[in-house]
């Protein structure tokens, strides 16, 4: 397809990993591609800095990879060779109690399922077949809604997927059973009582299971910093402290594609757009936010349950019961005084995050979109309740509040770390109910965020099929499916 001379054949507006994905696909095919990002950093949620002491590095965003490292896209590329190395924690996730004993999740499925007692052959039952058949499902799963390559496999993976948490959860008989399954669907960040909160835990804990929840060795900045050393060396060209404002702003190119929620959209591109297109938009719902501390410590978190001391990442809400309470709470604007935790430990595996004999440590609980209370004490509390002394080992912390988050990355709405909701109103709708969600309804104009299916975490997936449309529409060049 013959096209007029621009300065660029394609310019994508933020850095994140979607973004990274998108502007990679289109420099394979040839193209000169143009990534501008508004912070002096890329990376989006990937980005990893000193927030507390010297030497202590942290992951601002995202922390724990399942995701990118089980990415189709990913996958196919040299990020190895870019200076990507995984940690693979020898527990990838623990979920404690009261009782000082855990749940854990290992990457042997029979492994986990003896762990779990009585629910052993429901923890098989749910998981073996989702397992055996996730490669030719993940595409999919990770994709818009299209006709499946597998559509008798992904039936009986959505026949699971497609009920809430809670109903799901009523297959298990034991407290550890329906405590580690609420904590995985609470990554949802919505109540579980909504339709399909647990397809979340199910895709968790499938990519567990085939590969692992690794740590980027030095924090998640590598995996950005990989992404766009691969993107440099095909001939791209990436600009950073240039927020995008305006589309007056940008050089000429034959199509943009947008790593950014629709609410900035609009403010760039609003003029552009149909008034169905518009009026859909203004009406996309963003979720729950996060508040999120960083802490330097003495030595490593003294938790009860050894399971715990071995895992990468861990799940501080006690009971099923306590868990669907507090995803209750904060999706009706509330706080709750013992709220669902997600903490990670990196420097217990990776040596690179803390000075010689001290650790770092990450951790987040859901709150109402836009909430500035200080959960402080509540996350503290909550680590306390499973290892006694915690308190005691901290050096020094940092805070995020939700308009600190959006602050950091204005993606961020209200704090909402998943570009939107992921509800049933949103799975497959998002942005926009469209025949393509990622098409705009202005010529050459994309999104290519997680505000796009398949939504958010750190996979590319929905900055790769956002590219793979804007390639077939506008330089009618067809990418063979993964």
């Amino acid at each position: 397809m013959k096209l007029n001379k621009r300065d660029y054949d394609a310019i994508v507006v933020g850095s994140g990993p979607n973004g990274l994905a998108a502007a990679i696909l289109m420099q394979q095919q040839g193209l000169s591609v143009l990534v501008l990002e508004a912070k002096p950093t890329i990376g989006g949620g990937l980005r990893t800095a000193e927030l507390t002491l010297p030497g202590f590095k942290h992951d601002i965003c995202s922390a724990v990879h399942p995701l990118a490292y089980g990415s189709p896209f990913f996958k196919t590329l040299p990020l190895a060779n870019h200076g990507l190395q995984y940690i693979f924690p020898e527990i990838d996730a623990a979920h404690p109690f009261d009782d000082g004993t855990a749940a854990v999740v290992t990457r042997s499925v029979a492994e986990t399922a003896r762990s779990l007692g009585a629910d052993e052959q429901t923890y098989l039952d749910i998981m073996r077949p989702i397992v055996k058949n996730w490669p030719g499902l993940a595409a999919d799963v990770l994709g818009p809604l299209t006709f499946p390559a597998k559509p008798f496999a992904l039936a009986a993976f959505g026949l699971l997927a497609m009920q809430p948490s809670t109903m799901l959860a009523k297959r298990f008989k034991t407290k550890e059973g329906k405590g580690l399954f609420a904590g995985m669907a609470a990554h949802s960040i919505q109540p579980l009582s909504n339709i399909a909160t647990s397809a979340i835990g199910l895709v968790l804990m499938a990519n567990a299971h085939l590969g692992g929840w690794p740590i980027p060795k030095g924090g998640s900045q590598t995996i950005a910093d990989a992404l766009a050393a691969y993107f440099i060396s095909l001939g791209g060209k990436i600009e950073v402290n240039t927020y995008v404002k305006s589309l007056a702003q940008l050089p000429s190119s034959h199509t943009v594609l947008f790593d950014i929620t629709p609410k900035q959209l609009m403010q760039i591109a609003g003029h552009k757009f149909s008034a169905l297109y518009k009026w859909q938009l203004e009406r996309y719902r963003y979720g729950d936010g996060v508040f999120k501390i960083d802490w330097a410590l003495d030595e490593p978190i003294p938790f009860t349950a050894e399971g715990c001391r071995k895992a990468g990442t861990l799940h501080l809400g006690g009971t099923f019961e306590e868990i669907v309470a507090s995803e209750k709470a904060s999706g009706h604007g509330h706080h709750y005084e013992k709220p669902y935790v997600l903490l990670s430990q990196q420097s217990i595996f990776d040596d690179t995050r803390a000075p010689a004999g001290k650790h770092s440590a990450w951790a987040y609980c859901h709150v109402p979109n836009g909430s500035i209370r200080d959960m402080s004490d509540i996350i503290e509390n909550q680590v306390e309740r499973f290892a006694p002394g915690f308190k005691d080992i901290i050096l020094a912390k940092h805070t995020f509040n939700t308009a600190q988050m959006e602050n950091h990355n204005p993606n961020y709405i209200g704090g909402d770390i998943n570009g939107g909701i992921i509800d049933i109103g949103q799975l497959f709708t998002r942005p926009a109910l469209r025949l393509s969600p990622y098409k705009t309804s202005a010529k050459g104009l994309y999104i290519c965020s997680s505000s796009t299916p398949p939504g958010g975490g750190v996979h590319g997936m929905c900055g790769y099929h956002a590219a793979k449309r804007a390639l077939k529409d506008v330089f009618g060049i067809k990418v063979p499916s993964l």
